[in-house]
């Protein structure tokens, strides 16, 4: 009996070493990063992907999981292992907005999974046809209230924050600009370039270039600060909407239940690769900031944006996905 004891309290003792040892050799084997977009915008997650594995001796291995706007990988991320393996670069919306936008969620964003840190932003950037004859927003507002219903803005599909954006011109400037919905942002751009919508609020990565070459014209950015890569640019706020706040970020997760020591490593190195100066080079030219905190930080921004977009959803009107 003594050695049928024994032996269980050797094999008690294995079964709670062994994760300590694992998580002290983490990583031993290749990191899945899933992100939720097509090939074409993940530049950063694969530049950070790449970086990641020269610190960490591993591949990490960039997977793109497609649908739902980017709901399928946090799915995916919330009910995979959680052992540090299956990772994601998830969008804003999919943690923040949809939880309210959706009537029914495949998984519970602030339940389902850890924050690692913020990795990278922008401000989504008001644009018009040239043919506008607006030269600012309080312009373009006038001409929307001259003719109601009548200007068009497209956006990249329901939830995304070009979609919340429009919206939200419409709710606080009291305007009915009908919207578009397109199957991403550069088919509203094309349209855009063409006249057949009147404006949009995009990301800089698919119109910097544009408005640099003067095909389309920039009335305001959606921070609250001006952006580095178009300084001459008001803010919505500056153009008399204030607090009027869309951002868009995308920050790293992982499954809940992820051991703290991995949640960290992955903290750490990821904050050291976005400070690099080459890093910040390259997204500054695409119109993109490096965004980085403390596990910590990322959740209490969490916990800030979830009520408000809550409440800007309900406020204008905004209708549940099915």
């Amino acid at each position: 009996m003594r050695s049928i004891r024994v032996a269980i309290a050797v094999a008690l003792l294995a079964a709670g070493t062994f994760p300590v040892l694992a998580q002290s050799n983490y990583p031993d084997r290749n990191i899945r990063m899933l992100f939720g977009f097509a090939p074409g915008v993940d530049t950063v997650a694969r530049l950070l992907a790449d970086k990641l594995s020269a610190a960490i001796g591993k591949p990490v291995i960039v997977e793109n999981v497609t649908g739902a706007a980017g709901n399928i990988a946090a799915d995916r991320v919330a009910k995979a292992i959680p052992d540090g393996y299956t990772i994601g670069v998830l969008a804003a919306a999919n943690i923040v907005v949809n939880g309210s936008l959706y009537k029914k969620l495949s998984y519970d964003p602030l339940r389902d999974l850890v924050p690692v840190t913020q990795v990278y932003g922008y401000p989504d950037v008001l644009v018009v046809n040239n043919d506008v004859p607006a030269k600012n927003v309080a312009e373009l507002v006038a001409l929307a209230r001259a003719s109601p219903g009548q200007l068009t803005f497209g956006h990249a599909g329901l939830g995304t924050s070009l979609h919340l954006a429009g919206e939200l011109l419409n709710f606080v400037a009291h305007i009915d600009v009908q919207q578009v919905p397109f199957r991403g942002s550069s088919l509203v751009v094309t349209d855009l370039i063409g006249g057949r919508i009147t404006m949009s609020f995009i990301p800089p990565t698919a119109t910097l270039s544009m408005i640099l070459e003067g095909k389309v014209r920039a009335l305001a950015v959606t921070s609250l600060k001006r952006a580095p890569f178009l300084p001459d640019v008001p803010t919505m706020d500056e153009s008399g909407f204030s607090g009027f706040d869309v951002t868009t970020w995308f920050g790293m997760f992982a499954p809940a239940g992820t051991s703290t020591a991995v949640v960290d490593k992955l903290n750490r190195e990821t904050v050291k690769i976005m400070a690099l100066p080459d890093m910040h080079d390259k997204l500054r030219a695409i119109g993109i900031l490096p965004l980085t905190n403390t596990s910590a930080e990322f959740a209490d921004v969490i916990k800030a944006e979830t009520p408000y977009w809550a409440r800007v959803i309900k406020e204008t009107g905004i209708k549940p996905i099915e």
